[in-house]
């Protein structure tokens, strides 16, 4: 497509985003130095067609003899373009280079498959758009609507108004290295207005069938590799047979190294029924890139766009957000969406899946559940501490890298940094629940305050209460620390208290603990994080964004 027009600390700090992004065959505007595209084909197709040897003549003394079949004439390849339409969507869409969010359009291609208007595109052509319109060849301008759609597979089903329309099949052929096929569309090559982008067909060879399918955008199994030239604007059209069969749907390009890639028909063929049917499959109903945002320091897919009505839209996620952690494990950490869409596959579309989302427009932290609970952001616990003078160190620099830890059992996650070497999930039998402690090292967190570290425990066998477990933490912390107080505490999640403790030990080191339960009562959570150097200050923001259990 081609596009014209958690909670957090104080002390965190943003440099300038810097990403990199694998060009979608459907983002035009990169400059290009391949050649032209190739406007006509039929000639070529003519001149590689062979004729079937005839059967050799009757012998002399034959009495009857037999007339040969008439030869089929071949497939006139232009004959296609009838059948590839031309995509308008216009929405509102978040840019990841410039973090702006605006209205604007893009262009993108489609395929027709049925008489009555139904077309296969690209889920980043379409998904988000509030409106779409289609340009047909000899049919003018209509509108259509999104019936199916899959952000992991990028594919998506739309209905054209009205019927009569000449539609293409999907080949049962077992695609092969060194076949055929042609690329057809509308690339949208010098940013020209709609009206302008004009029609291509363009030939080459299917490179590989074994392309990786793991990109900045998809999860697809079947990817082929061809070097038919498609530019911005060719994503959903498709990748064709010299029978006029579609091979598959087009949806990347790499114009300088000649590498261009569709999705296998037999990936498409899969799920079409269900598409058409207006299921969403393995989808959230996003538009999103596989990125690190340097600015916060942490990958995640950045959302470009929003489908209306999914699960996406109705946990509140919008444009401009960058989703960091589904089902507590972080994603996108390879930079392709492999992680993201294995989370959706395993728990089903309809499953209550965690979610943390960072709005990058406000630096918030936000948490909630996929088909349950809205994103929103719990009470900002740093807040005491901003007036605590932390100890003068060479570790001012934020951590670059997080981990999920757990305890022993599975129950219990956060996120901490990788630095924080050691980690034990070990059952806290005084506490009655599971726990897991992580720190650079456990020994020094437990007995100084010289040493960063979180202990995150759960008490499951109803002896403590929210009042019993701070009482408790007064009564070890007081002494030796600065009071600074609580304030309530709600993540929407757990709610209770945060309390902060100061220059603990003689030292410069703060201490900040959450002490909260769920609505149901049934367990306790602690959570106390040890804060040495600035840096520990968005470690504690990460871990308290972060912390999960399992009921």
């Amino acid at each position: 497509m081609s596009h014209t027009s958690r909670r957090r600390f104080s002390g965190s700090r943003g440099i300038t985003a810097c990403v990199t992004l694998i060009a979608l065959a459907a983002c035009s505007g990169a400059s290009d130095d391949a050649s032209g595209p190739v406007s006509d084909t039929s000639d070529a197709v003519a001149a590689t067609t062979t004729v079937a040897p005839q059967e050799p003549a009757a012998e002399p003394e034959q009495t009857t003899s037999t007339t040969a079949a008439p030869e089929a004439e071949p497939f006139d390849i232009s004959q296609v373009e009838s059948s590839v339409v031309k995509i308008l969507a216009e929405g509102t869409f978040a840019d990841p280079d410039t973090r702006l969010v605006f209205e604007g359009s893009g262009v993108g291609s489609g395929v027709v498959i049925s008489a009555d208007g139904l077309v296969v595109t690209n889920n980043h052509v379409v998904t988000g758009a509030a409106l779409l319109e289609v340009a047909v060849p000899g049919r003018g301008t209509v509108n259509a609507r999104l019936l199916g759609a899959s952000e992991c597979l990028d594919l998506a089903v739309i209905d054209l108004e009205g019927d009569g329309y000449e539609a293409r099949e999907f080949s049962d052929l077992e695609p092969r290295t060194g076949l055929r096929i042609f690329a057809a569309g509308y690339p949208a090559v010098d940013e020209g207005s709609f009206d302008e982008v004009d029609y291509t067909l363009t030939a080459g060879i299917i490179a590989s069938t074994s392309a990786s399918g793991e990109s900045s955008w998809s999860s697809v199994d079947m990817v082929l590799e061809h070097d038919a030239m498609i530019l911005g604007g060719n994503s959903g059209g498709p990748l064709l047979y010299e029978d006029g069969s579609i091979a598959g749907i087009n949806y990347a390009g790499r114009s300088d190294i000649d590498k261009n890639y569709a999705i296998a028909a037999s990936e498409v063929s899969a799920v079409l029924d269900r598409l058409i049917a207006g299921e969403h499959v393995d989808s959230i109903g996003v538009n999103g890139t596989a990125i690190y945002d340097y600015e916060y320091g942490i990958p995640g897919i950045w959302v470009a766009s929003v489908r209306p009505g999914s699960p996406a839209d109705a946990v509140g996620i919008i444009p401009g957000d960058l989703i960091t952690t589904m089902q507590d494990i972080p994603i996108a950490e390879d930079g392709t969406y492999q992680a993201y869409c294995d989370v959706i596959r395993t728990q089903g579309p309809t499953a209550t899946i965690n979610i943390e989302v960072v709005r990058t427009t406000t630096g918030e932290v936000l948490s909630g559940q996929l088909n349950g609970r809205p994103i929103e952001t719990g009470i900002a616990s740093g807040g005491n501490l901003d007036d605590v003078a932390l100890p003068e160190s060479g570790d001012s620099d934020e951590y670059t890298e997080y981990q999920t830890v757990s305890d022993d059992e599975g129950l219990i996650f956060a996120s901490v940094p990788t630095e924080w070497v050691e980690v034990d999930g070990s059952f806290n039998v005084d506490f009655g629940g599971p726990s897991v402690w992580a720190a650079p090292s456990i020994e020094g967190f437990q007995t100084t305050f010289d040493d960063p570290g979180m202990t995150f425990d759960v008490s499951a066998d109803g002896t403590k209460t929210i009042d019993s477990i701070v009482n408790d933490l007064n009564i070890a912390l007081n002494p030796i620390c600065e009071d600074l107080g609580a304030e309530p505490y709600d993540d929407g999640l757990y709610s209770g208290v945060s309390g902060f403790w100061a220059d603990c030990g003689g030292t410069s080191t703060a201490v900040v603990a959450v002490v909260a339960e769920p609505a149901s009562g049934a367990f306790q959570v602690r959570v106390v994080v040890q804060v040495v150097s600035e840096r520990d200050l968005a470690a504690a923001d990460e871990i308290f964004a972060s912390f999960i259990v399992v009921e």
